[in-house]
């Protein structure tokens, strides 16, 4: 019985999340109440309360769910060695792109933040966590950089913390506007050329240390 109750309960959670993936998408985050919420998942608010502790926690849990591909894409440059680091970081830019293309959760997620959400007020908490988190990130992307100068691929003066925030910059815009319209362009066709032209102008012309 106790075994069935616990199922019971991650079963409820589970329909809570996709509920509100569902709701925040069609409304927004601020225009969706956990009253919103639990109405269109078929709960009481105290079932809401009983799994969260408030929109935030349930946002935030929301968003753990997905597998982040600028998350994937930090992770599989803190394992990667050997190679040519430039062919390595073209590789893990086209990973994260495909990525986001193939996972619906992660679309739903990633639509939600850019445009459906206002990471203020009483999701606050959650910007600062995202952006400690997005520090992190850089700093494993930053070390295949760092290689690709230390193996001649990139002059020594590149500025390589300059460097990732172009790329992250470069990446993030095409989620953005993708995300948007994913009808506007095949993205994981258009992965690979698009990282190219990137990668080709950050082997041509890198930021230098002193021009910021």
């Amino acid at each position: 019985m106790a075994r069935r109750t616990k199922e019971e309960a991650q079963a409820t959670r589970e329909r809570l999340l996709d509920t509100a993936e569902r709701e925040f998408q069609r409304r927004g985050v601020s225009r969706t109440s956990l009253q919103d919420i639990a109405r269109a998942a078929g709960v009481t608010r105290g079932a809401v309360y009983w799994h969260f502790r408030d929109k935030a926690d349930l946002f935030a849990a929301m968003c753990q769910r997905a597998t982040s591909p600028m998350d994937t894409l930090a992770e599989q440059a803190s394992e990667a060695t050997g190679g040519s680091p430039i062919g390595t970081l073209r590789a893990l830019c086209v990973d994260a792109l495909a990525h986001l293309t193939g996972d619906p959760r992660t679309q739903a997620v990633f639509e939600i933040m850019f445009h459906r959400s206002e990471l203020a007020g009483e999701l606050a908490g959650i910007a600062e966590r995202h952006d400690r988190d997005c520090r992190q990130a850089r700093a494993r992307v930053e070390s295949v950089i760092a290689r690709a100068v230390a193996a001649g691929e990139l002059p020594r003066d590149t500025d390589t913390a300059l460097a990732v925030e172009a790329l992250y910059a470069y990446l993030t815009g095409l989620m953005h506007g993708w995300t948007l319209d994913p009808s506007s362009f095949d993205l994981r066709a258009c992965a690979p050329a698009l990282v190219d032209t990137f990668i080709a102008g950050l082997v041509a012309n890198p930021p230098r240390v002193g021009s910021r």
